[in-house]
C-alpha cells in the first residue's frame, strides 16, 4: 500500500522583547525561578494587562516578510484550560482575527527542486509557565519567569509531504526571525519551538487522515526523526485494522518513539471568547508602512544577489546567506581580500565552518574575525602560503596566536618558491632512490607521489606544490 504523508507545523518563536507581552516584567534567559513574574503574569485580582507595542511591530514585519496580511482589526481571546505553569486558567491568544494571514515561503529541498508552503495565519500569544520536574522528590516545581513572554506562533498549511520538507520549512522560518532581529532562534533555550501535525492518507486520495500533534518539538533533527517514528506508526496502526486516533504525542528523543499526552482538543474545547481587559487591536497602515522601511534584504533575496555578484552556485550562496551574520561576515571578508570571491567562500565553508562546528560556536563567537582571515588569504594569492600551510596557520590564527603575517614569520612558514632550491633538494632525492627513480622511468608512473612526498618531507611542506609537480615531471622525464 503507497502512503502520502500530510505535515503542517506550528512554530512558537519567541520575540526579542525587553518586557513581557502584557506586563513590565523582563524577559531575560536564564533568572532564578519565579523572579521575573510581575502580578500581571501571576493573574492577581484586579490587574489588567497592557499590550506591548513592540511585540505588535515585530509581529507585522514578519507578516510583511512572507507577503501576508496584516489584519487593521485583531483581536484577543482567552483560551481557556487548566494547567498549574497557567495561574490565570486562561492564556491570552488570538483566534478568529490574528495579525497576520496568508503569507508563503519558498523551500529548497536537497535535489535542488523548491515548493512554496503556505503560512495560515501568524497571531500574538503569551506564553505559559514552566514545570519542573528535576530535583523534586514526589512533587513538580512551577517556574513563573516565562509566563507572559511574547510569542509569535506562525501556522503553515498542511502543505508539507515528507519530514525532510518539514525541516526545511522549520530552517527556512528560523533563518528568517533571525534577518528579521524579531527571534533569536534559540533552539537549546526554548525560543524556538514547534508542533508538528502529522496525518497519512492513500496516495491518490484528497481527503485528510486523521491527525495527530507531536508538541514542543526543540530540534531541527528531533523533528525529521519524530515525524518519521509516527507516519510509520500510524502507517502500522491501519494496516493493521486500526484507526488513527486525534491526539496530542510526546516524542521520547532517547527511545526514539511517540507516546500518547492526551486527546487532542479542538477549538471549543478551549472556550475562546475576546478578552475583556484588551481593547481590539487596531493597526493603521502608516504604522505598516513605516515597518515596512525597517525590512532588511531577506535571504531570498541576498542569495539571488550573492550569486549575481559573486558568481557564487545556488548551493554556495545558500549556505552563505543561511544566516544574516554568516552572509555578512562573508561580504567583510571579500570586500577585506579584495575580490577572490570563491576563494573566500572555499574557506568560510570549509575550513572556519569546520572549526565553528567542532567547537559548537555560532559565526558571532568566532576567533578569527573576517580581518584576520583576509590576512591569510591574501599570502596565499601572493604565493607565501601554501594550501597546506595556509591551514596550519589558520589553525594558529583559531588558537589566539596572532594576525597572519606574525604567525608565518614566527614558525618559519614561508612557502618556498626559489625553483633552483626546489631543484637542488629534486636533484638529491633523485640521487637517493636510484631504484624507484629506475622503475619510474620503466613506466611505473605512480611513483610520482612518492617522489612528490619525499619532496614535500624534506622542505616540511613550505615548497610550492605547482613548482613541485613541474619540476619533477621535468628531471624523471629527462635521462642522465
Amino acid at each position: 500500500m503507497q502512503w502520502e504523508t500530510v505535515i503542517g507545523l506550528e512554530i512558537h518563536a519567541q520575540l526579542l522583547t525587553n518586557s513581557k507581552i502584557f506586563s513590565a516584567a523582563s524577559t531575560a534567559f536564564g533568572a532564578a525561578p519565579n523572579t521575573q513574574a510581575c502580578l500581571v503574569d501571576l493573574g492577581y485580582p484586579g490587574v489588567l494587562p497592557v499590550l506591548n507595542k513592540e511585540a505588535v511591530r515585530m509581529a507585522v514585519k514578519f507578516g510583511l516578510a512572507v507577503g501576508a496580511g496584516i489584519a487593521p482589526r485583531s483581536v484577543f481571546a482567552r483560551k481557556n484550560y487548566f494547567y498549574p505553569d497557567l495561574p490565570k486558567g486562561y492564556q491570552i491568544s488570538q483566534y478568529e482575527l490574528p495579525v497576520v494571514s496568508k503569507g508563503s515561503v519558498e523551500i529548497e529541498l536537497e535535489d535542488g527542486s523548491s515548493r512554496r508552503i503556505g503560512i495560515t495565519r501568524a497571531h500574538l500569544e503569551e506564553d505559559a509557565g514552566k514545570s519542573l520536574h528535576e530535583g523534586f522528590e514526589g512533587i513538580s516545581g512551577i517556574d513563573l519567569n516565562r509566563a507572559g513572554t511574547p510569542l509569535l506562533e506562525i501556522v503553515s498549511e498542511p502543505d508539507m509531504r515528507s519530514a525532510k520538507e518539514a525541516v526545511a520549512y522549520m530552517k527556512k522560518i528560523h533563518s528568517l526571525v533571525r534577518y528579521l532581529e524579531i527571534c533569536d532562534g534559540n533552539l537549546q533555550e526554548g525560543s524556538f519551538r514547534c508542533d508538528a501535525n502529522v496525518s497519512i492518507r492513500r496516495k491518490g486520495e484528497h481527503k485528510f487522515g486523521t491527525r495527530t500533534e507531536l508538541k514542543n518539538i526543540n530540534s531541527f533533527h528531533f523533528v525529521e526523526k519524530a515525524i518519521l517514528y509516527e507516519v510509520q506508526r500510524q502507517i502500522d496502526v491501519i494496516e493493521g485494522g486500526g484507526k488513527v486516533v486525534q491526539e496530542t504525542r510526546l516524542y521520547d528523543s532517547k527511545k526514539n518513539e511517540t507516546r500518547p499526552m492526551r486527546s487532542k482538543e479542538e477549538a471549543n474545547d478551549y472556550r475562546y471568547f475576546p478578552d475583556p481587559d484588551l481593547l481590539p487591536l487596531e493597526i493603521a497602515e502608516s504604522f505598516v508602512s513605516e515597518v515596512r522601511k525597517t525590512l532588511p534584504e531577506l535571504p531570498d533575496g541576498k542569495k539571488q544577489r550573492f550569486m549575481r555578484a559573486y558568481g557564487l552556485s545556488a548551493y554556495d550562496a545558500a549556505l552563505l546567506t543561511a544566516s544574516r551574520e554568516l552572509a555578512d561576515y562573508y561580504e567583510m571578508l571579500v570586500q577585506a581580500v579584495g575580490g577572490e570571491a570563491k576563494l573566500c567562500a572555499n574557506w568560510v565553508m570549509g575550513e572556519l565552518s569546520a572549526a565553528l562546528n567542532q567547537n559548537n560556536q555560532d559565526i558571532v563567537q568566532s576567533p578569527v574575525t573576517a580581518v584576520m582571515l583576509a590576512g591569510l588569504l591574501k599570502r596565499i594569492l601572493d604565493g607565501t602560503l601554501s594550501g597546506k600551510l595556509a591551514k596550519e596557520v589558520f589553525e594558529a590564527l583559531w588558537a589566539g596566536e596572532g594576525e597572519a603575517d606574525a604567525v608565518i614569520e614566527k614558525k618559519g612558514l614561508k612557502q618556498i618558491t626559489d625553483s633552483s632550491a626546489i631543484g637542488k633538494i629534486i636533484d638529491e632525492i633523485m640521487t637517493a632512490n636510484p631504484r624507484q627513480l629506475s622503475d619510474y622511468r620503466a613506466g611505473k608512473d605512480k611513483l610520482f607521489a612518492f617522489f612528490v612526498g619525499q619532496v614535500m618531507k624534506a622542505t616540511q611542506g613550505k615548497a610550492n606544490p605547482q613548482q613541485v609537480n613541474e619540476l619533477l615531471k621535468k628531471k624523471l622525464g629527462a635521462y642522465s
